[in-house]
């Protein structure tokens, strides 16, 4: 079996593929602290940490007041709302109400899109075009 990581750039074993399937592994909060850490060796562990958390703070708080978020090539973050409805309870069949709720989107811009997609070329070499 043929292992190869997607991209030169590609980070950590993120996505793996191999001759018969693709592996995908999820980058939680650390892994990305981890991973910038080491590409950016001036900085400190904690100092990137101070950074992620700052970032991650702030895009929550704008989608808490209900704003757009919109990062150019990457994608762009909004709050749809869900008006309140009507549904059943599967194991009675007694209909119940469902109050409205705000529900955070995501959609990807064309450059992440188009990166997710290229196969063996690198995010890094799409994001760059």
């Amino acid at each position: 079996m043929t292992v190869m990581i997607l991209g030169p750039h590609a980070i950590d074993d993120t996505c793996i593929q191999t001759s018969t399937n693709t592996v995908h592994r999820r980058m939680n909060r650390s892994d990305l602290v981890t991973d910038l850490a080491a590409r950016f060796g001036q900085l400190t562990q904690r100092d990137v940490e101070t950074a992620v958390d700052a970032i991650i703070d702030a895009m929550t708080a704008t989608l808490v007041r209900g704003h757009r978020i919109e990062i150019r090539g990457f994608g762009s973050f909004s709050v749809n709302r869900q008006p309140p409805r009507k549904g059943r309870n599967p194991r009675s069949g007694e209909s119940v109400s469902i109050p409205e709720r705000r529900v955070t989107h995501f959609k990807p811009g064309k450059a992440l899109r188009e990166g997710a997609n290229v196969g063996r070329l690198g995010a890094r070499e799409v994001f760059r075009q």
